[in-house]
């Protein structure tokens, strides 16, 4: 691609960027990438460019679109740090540095793969960036992985479905985490794959028209009530979601109920419930099927209304209502916040909501960055082997999360399957250390009883009550283990 197309493609994405860095970094890339050839037969030019027109689609700034034109310099083309640096100072090094290091986190359990996770996951932390130009190099690669030998293609996939499609989730980009899993999934388990893509077309395809006949219901019901719709379509579901929830229901396809879903887009919040309730006058919902996301979010920070109805015919039809800024931040997750607040810049942003370094609306972002502080403190922790390393980070950081309510009605994010005793370590170690007993939604339970999504937790506490060795056999954070495990080591 010549730089004035790139360019020019740019410009139209994002006027606002910082195009002499940019024009710099293209000339810089397009001298030291000369003759480098990528196995698929691209050029390691134009494979940059691609990825820096995503990232600029995603609103990143132009430091993260400068990286992604770089990003193969320091490793590929033999360009020295030095020289590096004083062409284009620390951030764009940091960065570039940041995307390189972690190439390789190869799917194996050894010190080399375990100490590149702690450079992905430091580097995140102290930028996050990082892990933005990585999710979006990584979409790319997967898209030209049949290059590869095939036990490469599955190393590959495997790594994809347990570190970077979770990291994705936890960030909030439903857009990218859908298409990695997707291309993924079919290296990874290329049976269940193909098992799933011949089963499902003939269901999207009569989902899809059952879906057709609602719209216009649904258009002559909003419009009666008043409520403007600013959008209307269908959303497929992905290839890999559709599996993972066929598995928790033992493959019956009776139980899917969202396979195609109708997404509505309207104008604010009160919009949102005002349409829920027009839907709900005229269908009947199913019982146990209506998720208010808007006043109570995913950990991820995911929003919206769903809802599943009995629609014309007796179709079962999963609605999804939400606001543009809603759907923005649902596709596009953390990376959305920035082009939006242009009169200050992603250098502030950083600075306000992850270096916490300015007070300014610390609460509209507390929750949704609250992991990534969490990130920053877990670098800190000791671990007794690379396996211990990794098992704690599939854990606290990458397996599905539940959320579950103190008795004042806040909110605590944890792991999938994390017990009261956890749950008391993340209020405060204080307060895992003095834990006597827990009730759920107001019964005593067993302290290892594992949590479910939406309970009320309360924790009874003793004073000076000694955290029982016991609790290392069920608790599941690293939090909660390295903190008993230190009381005992020092009394």
């Amino acid at each position: 691609m010549e730089i004035k197309e790139f360019l020019e493609k740019l410009k139209k994405i994002n006027p606002s960027l910082d195009f002499d860095l940019i024009k710099k970094a293209y000339i810089f890339a397009q001298e030291r990438y000369q003759g480098l050839m990528r196995l698929s037969g691209q050029s390691y030019l134009d494979h940059c460019l691609e990825i820096a027109l995503d990232l600029a689609r995603m609103k990143l700034d132009s430091a993260s679109i400068a990286t992604a034109i770089l990003h193969e310099i320091l490793e590929r083309a033999n360009v020295k740090k030095e020289e590096f640096k004083k062409n284009f100072g620390q951030e764009i090094t940091f960065l570039v540095e940041g995307v390189t290091n972690i190439g390789k986190i190869e799917h194996r359990q050894t010190e080399r793969s375990s100490e590149n996770l702690r450079k992905l996951f430091l580097a995140m932390a102290q930028d996050i960036r990082v892990i933005l130009i990585k999710l979006v190099n990584r979409l790319h690669g997967l898209r030209t992985l049949y290059v590869f030998p095939e036990e490469k293609q599955k190393r590959i996939a495997l790594e994809t479905l347990e570190i970077y499609a979770p990291l994705a989730n936890r960030l909030g980009i439903g857009e990218i985490k859908g298409q990695i899993e997707d291309l993924a999934f079919s290296y990874a388990y290329p049976k269940e794959y193909n098992n799933i893509v011949k089963q499902v077309k003939d269901k999207y395809i009569q989902g899809e028209r059952d879906i057709k006949k609602v719209i216009p219901l649904v258009k002559k019901i909003l419009t009666k009530k008043n409520i403007r719709i600013i959008e209307i379509h269908a959303r497929t579901k992905h290839y890999y979601s559709l599996y993972r929830k066929l598995l928790r229901f033992d493959m019956d396809w009776h139980k899917i109920y969202d396979l195609v879903a109708l997404r509505i887009i309207v104008p604010d919040i009160e919009s949102c419930y005002a349409a829920l309730g027009a839907i709900h006058k005229k269908w009947k919902p199913l019982i146990g099927c209506i998720k208010d996301y808007i006043a109570i979010p995913k950990p991820n920070g995911y929003q919206s209304l769903h809802t599943t109805v009995f629609c014309q015919e007796g179709k079962i039809v999963e609605f999804q209502i939400r606001t543009p800024e809603i759907h923005e931040e649902a596709e596009r997750g953390i990376a959305a916040h920035w082009y939006y607040s242009e009169h200050k810049g992603l250098k502030v942003y950083i600075k306000e909501k992850i270096l916490r370094q300015k007070p300014a609306k610390e609460k509209e972002f507390k929750k949704e960055l609250n992991w990534v502080k969490q990130l920053q403190e877990w670098q800190k922790e000791e671990f007794s082997s690379s396996k211990e390393f990794v098992d704690s980070l599939k854990i606290d950081f990458l397996k599905k999360r539940i959320f579950v309510f103190t008795p004042k009605g806040d909110i605590i994010d944890l792991p999938e399957g994390a017990t009261p005793i956890d749950f008391a370590y993340q209020i405060h170690t204080d307060v895992g250390h003095q834990c006597s007993g827990a009730k759920i939604d107001g019964k005593l339970c067993s302290l290892s009883v594992s949590l479910q999504n939406g309970q009320m937790v309360e924790i009874m506490t003793q004073k000076n009550k000694k955290p029982n060795r016991d609790w290392l056999k069920f608790v599941k954070t690293n939090q909660a283990k390295s903190r008993i495990k230190a009381w005992h080591k020092k009394n």
